[in-house]
């Protein structure tokens, strides 16, 4: 496996961990991080001593979502290498061409660069071995691909979690809120992009437990041993098993529709005032202003 980038990749006994090392982005997903994932799912897979994948992210929170502020502010999307061959659908300035609001737009050239990440964050879900996510201070928009594609979620009380770019500029990609928590609470949440705090997250379903910030290590340690007593054939072959209900549900097509849709939110009328409206003022300033009217900015979890 070449250099990680964006993790840390770690086997301890029977324990993967995968660490989001980025904390000065707010491990913010960048193009390299859904391939760097795969490779450390696979390397945790084919590890015989490995039963159960811990993930988490290092600094004041899981993840923030994608780290739009280049695209956003300046519509490029990283910077040309051997991974992104040019004129490839990967090419930032392939990419970027395809995002001026005065020119044409090719939705397929969206959804074949953002259907790789997709297939990134789901193997956690394919993973033939447990993956148990950890969640501190904030989980948004792409950050909860990665929470909600493991299999069991443990987090902070006092944690945000949700999809605010609901409001505008996003689609669930994975669009697997539905087999989490269900078609009503999964609407009350998208209808808004709203988010909930980690202790509603434990009481909608989302996550399987929920502990005070300086017991989550403990509670995430805890289930992690127990699953790392089981044998590696029976915990896959219990994956393989449920996971199955949630195929035969129409996962894969639906997450087809959610990428394309995810290309659509960006050539919107309100898309594209989004980003301009980034370019203009920042990144941050422009979710500030998606977010105020709702009084759930920052940190807060208020839903009215």
């Amino acid at each position: 496996m070449q250099e990680l980038k964006t993790m840390l990749y770690e086997a301890t006994g029977r324990i993967a961990r995968i660490t989001l090392n980025r904390p000065a982005r707010g491990n913010g997903i960048t193009m390299d991080m859904p391939r760097e994932l795969a490779a450390c799912i696979e390397r945790a897979n084919i590890d015989p001593a490995v039963h159960v994948i811990a993930l988490s992210g290092n600094g004041t929170g899981f993840c923030g979502g994608y780290d739009l502020v280049e695209s956003a502010e300046t519509m490029t999307v990283g910077d040309p290498d051997a991974s992104r061959p040019k004129s490839s659908v990967l090419d930032p300035l392939v990419q970027m061409k395809n995002h001026r609001p005065n020119s044409n737009w090719d939705p397929m050239v969206d959804y074949a660069m953002m259907s790789r990440n997709v297939k990134g964050f789901m193997s956690l879900f394919h993973s033939e071995k447990p993956v148990v996510c950890k969640v501190h201070g904030f989980c948004v928009a792409g950050g909860t691909d990665m929470a909600l594609c493991s299999d069991l979620l443990v987090i902070a009380d006092d944690a945000k979690i949700g999809y605010p770019p609901a409001r505008v500029w996003g689609s669930p990609t994975t669009s697997i809120w539905f087999h989490r928590i269900g078609l009503e609470k999964s609407k009350r949440l998208l209808f808004t992009g709203d988010c909930l705090s980690g202790k509603e997250a434990k009481e909608w379903g989302l996550a399987i437990e929920s502990a005070p910030a300086d017991k989550l290590d403990e509670r995430f340690e805890i289930l992690l041993e127990r699953i790392a007593r089981m044998p590696i054939n029976q915990l896959v072959m219990m994956k393989l098993l449920l996971n199955q209900s949630v195929m035969q549900q129409g996962l894969q097509t639906t997450q087809i529709l959610g990428t394309v849709f995810d290309g659509i939110t960006r050539h919107t009328p309100e898309g594209y005032a989004f980003q301009q409206r980034a370019a203009e003022s920042g990144f941050k300033q422009a979710v500030r202003e998606r977010d105020e009217p709702f009084g759930d900015f920052g940190m807060s979890s208020f839903k009215g």
